[in-house]
């Protein structure tokens, strides 16, 4: 992970990427997932996302992922929570009502990290990876996962040309390559996004789609 430029804009509080709300894919397409009730969700390079709150308010345990000290505490401070902070491996794990976020590098995960989860909610990760990290990226996210264990995927397009990332463009075909060989990978939705993002707009960008997956384990 490139570490210090993830940490220097948690710092510096550079985090346009954040949503403050729920994403509304996540609401709308999670009754597409086969995740058993009470289950533990996966949310890879989770940052402060609300989004753990909804899956938790849904009735799931939930597992974070993030490499920013910044992030990881104010997630539970801005919501009221009041985590136990232990040691889990190479991660501080932070937990509260059985909602936890390990608290270091994605790369150092193994499967027992996350044996018990049986579904995932990716929004933030491929598009937080420049491309040469993607693929190392998804690799390992598919070693370590428990078999069977559905994910939803929502990823950006546009012309990278436009705008530097993050948060970076990764395009159907790239997704496909990374994942097909291994999941039925099926799009459930592409939106004209541009409208509904002033600061793409204002970066130069002149189109910008949302794309949810429903990835699917052969």
């Amino acid at each position: 992970m490139q570490a210090e430029f993830w940490h220097e804009r948690w710092e510096k509080n550079q985090i346009g990427f954040h949503q403050s709300e729920v994403n509304s894919h996540l609401q709308a397409f999670w009754g597409r997932m086969v995740v058993p009730a009470g289950s533990r969700i996966f949310v890879p390079l989770c940052g402060k996302s609300r989004d753990m709150l909804w899956l938790q308010a849904q009735g799931f345990n939930v597992t974070g992922i993030e490499i920013s000290a910044v992030a990881v505490r104010d997630f539970f401070a801005e919501n009221g929570l009041k985590p136990t902070v232990t040691q889990q491996g190479a991660f501080e794990r932070w937990e509260c009502d059985g909602l936890v976020i390990l608290r270091g590098d994605f790369f150092q995960l193994s499967s027992v990290d996350v044996r018990e989860c049986a579904g995932v909610f990716d929004r933030a990760s491929l598009i937080a990876l420049p491309p040469e990290m993607r693929v190392r990226y998804a690799q390992h996210f598919m070693a370590i996962l428990p078999p069977g264990v559905q994910t939803l995927l929502i990823t950006l397009e546009y012309d990278q040309s436009e705008m530097k990332g993050p948060p970076f463009a990764v395009h159907e075909p790239e997704v496909r390559g990374f994942y097909e060989e291994q999941c039925t990978v099926e799009r459930l939705l592409v939106l004209d996004a541009l409208a509904d993002e002033p600061g793409f707009r204002q970066r130069g960008v002149t189109r910008l789609e949302e794309k949810v997956y429903l990835l699917t384990p052969n």
